[in-house]
């Protein structure tokens, strides 16, 4: 069998919605022109979402930029003493989060470094103390690296530590820490950062208490196309067991000001084949998600033909982590009607949701 035939047998099962396999996948990802893929991720993309593009109205805290990890591909971390490091205190992180009441947000994100001294009831009371501000809005925090962290520093199970935190009205986990799943790149990249068990330990246990999570995944750096597929389908296993996870994120790696900048960034091509991808290999995981702020916004619009239904949210500038890393937009924050315009120049639909990707009426 020819080269051509064998992703042309491979696209035909995609179109299908037929569970690719780790082979198919490859051959599909390498072969296939630009054209097919996208064309067959977004009749995938309408079979989920039909014509809608998801967004909504969030912001960020990053309560500091201290971590006890020293990630390689991070641009983010500065050391203790560093004129460039931030550690806010409770009275400035309730002062972000009144500057937000009556502008109907529905999102408060929460991530940051892996602070070295702060535990699990230091983050409960800062999640008691947005909450109380914001009620209305859902409070999504902390990767699977800072929980299992700050979970263990309290001498707690990953059970006990999610459990406090849901009482304290953290109700989603968004997907970050994930970077690459297998261990050789893992310990290139990352390698004193908590292992893939943890993240998959934390996500595991977070569905069965019914809390939802996203996932990621950071390539464009040292990974092959193999690494790729294999994370890809360690997720689609995880959702064939637990059915927890809401959306998939790929990020991008950019490379200023980190320990890795001369390998350079991967090409637009490669976004668009790796959202096409990512959407026909994660077959049982409603959302693709777009993330403007790491791709620019004439991306971020192109994704939309390549199986992505969803762009995230206003941000309103409140995200330094992809812009200390050299993204386009320095400042990252767009409208509602910034974002629906985008939608629409797309050819789809632009619905504003909730975290639990519950749609709005307004």
């Amino acid at each position: 069998m020819s080269l051509m035939e064998r992703w042309e047998m491979a696209a035909r099962r995609a179109a299908r919605a037929e569970r690719l396999s780790a082979d198919e996948a490859a051959v599909l990802w390498r072969e296939a022109p630009l054209w097919r893929l996208g064309e067959i991720a977004v009749a995938r993309k309408r079979a989920v979402s039909g014509d809608k593009v998801y967004f909504n109205r969030n912001f960020h805290i990053e309560p500091t930029n201290l971590c006890v990890f020293n990630c390689r591909f991070c641009s983010y971390r500065r050391p203790k003493g560093s004129p460039e490091a931030w550690d806010m205190t409770m009275e400035q992180i309730e002062e972000k989060v009144r500057s937000y009441v009556g502008s109907g947000v529905t999102e408060v994100h929460i991530v940051g470094g892996v602070h070295p001294v702060h535990d699990i009831y230091y983050y409960c009371d800062m999640i008691r103390r947005v909450k109380a501000i914001l009620p209305q809005a859902a409070v999504k925090a902390f990767t699977a690296i800072e929980l299992s962290y700050m979970i263990r520093k309290a001498g707690l199970t990953t059970e006990q530590g999610l459990r406090l935190l849901a009482d304290a009205g953290m109700e989603a986990i968004p997907g970050g820490g994930a970077e690459i799943f297998d261990e050789e790149i893992r310990a290139r990249i990352c390698p004193d950062k908590g292992s893939t068990a943890e993240w998959f330990d934390v996500h595991r246990t977070a569905h069965r208490l019914g809390i939802k999570s996203n996932a990621t995944m950071l390539y464009g750096h040292v990974e092959r196309i193999e690494h790729r597929i294999d994370h890809l389908l360690r997720l689609r296993a995880l959702q064939d067991e637990t059915g927890g996870l809401n959306a998939f994120i790929p990020l991008k790696y950019r490379n200023y000001g980190n320990s890795m900048s001369e390998i350079g960034e991967v090409s637009v091509i490669d976004d668009l084949r790796t959202l096409a991808m990512s959407r026909l290999i994660l077959d049982n995981v409603p959302h693709i998600k777009a993330y403007w702020v790491m791709y620019g916004r004439q991306t971020t619009e192109a994704a939309l033909a390549f199986g992505a239904d969803d762009i995230d949210g206003t941000i309103d500038d409140s995200t330094k982590i992809y812009s200390m890393a050299g993204a386009d937009d320095s400042r990252p924050r767009m409208g509602v009607e910034e974002m629906r315009e985008m939608v629409r120049r797309a050819g789809f639909r632009a619905v504003e949701r909730d975290t639990l990707y519950n749609e709005i009426e307004k």
